[in-house]
């Protein structure tokens, strides 16, 4: 017990003197006034100088959120689903901002399916549809007051016809200002 009190209290002793050997105290470091600007330049011709104007343009948010948006406005579904898919993220999050940024904004979100299906089942899953995307947008902050989730069904397709093609372009949300 006394052979590890004494060891402890070497190592202490070796390491305080190794501290006091690195820092000395006595030479202050230089220290440079940078609280007032150096003077202007002075033109060579005359007494007064010339100073750069600089205009810093102001940035509107709201602005940038509407042009990136723009055209930017439906989310695809796959077949009988709900799920946004990975694809529609960037989108759904890009929308979030937009309205998280302007709090007096708001959006319908209209669902869609394609025409298979009976009606009240078309209008069920376009409200899912539609709801999936709503919860998106919560979950990333926005205020649930700003989206209003609708369901259309397969009462207005984007585009007409009965093939793959057609029916991928109908199963859709739309993001709609209000």
């Amino acid at each position: 017990m006394k052979l590890t009190r004494y060891a402890l209290t070497l190592i202490a002793a070796a390491a305080l003197a190794g501290c006091g050997s690195a820092v000395k105290l006595d030479d202050p470091a230089p220290v440079k006034d940078i609280s007032t600007p150096p003077p202007p330049q002075q033109q060579s011709q005359g007494n007064t100088a010339q100073v750069a104007d600089s205009a810093v343009k102001t940035v509107s948010l709201d602005e940038q959120f509407n042009q990136q948006v723009k055209d930017k406005r439906v989310v695809y579904f796959d077949f009988d689903s709900d799920v946004v898919k990975e694809e529609y993220r960037g989108l759904v999050d890009l929308h979030a901002k937009r309205l998280i940024n302007n709090k007096k904004l708001a959006l319908n979100l209209e669902g869609h399916t394609d025409e298979r299906g009976g009606r009240e089942y078309n209008l069920a899953l376009g409200q899912r549809r539609a709801e999936a995307v709503a919860k998106s947008l919560t979950l990333l902050g926005v205020g649930a007051a700003q989206v209003e989730a609708v369901s259309f069904g397969k009462e207005r397709p984007a585009v007409q016809g009965s093939s793959e093609e057609a029916w991928a372009k109908n199963r859709r949300v739309e993001l709609k200002d209000k």
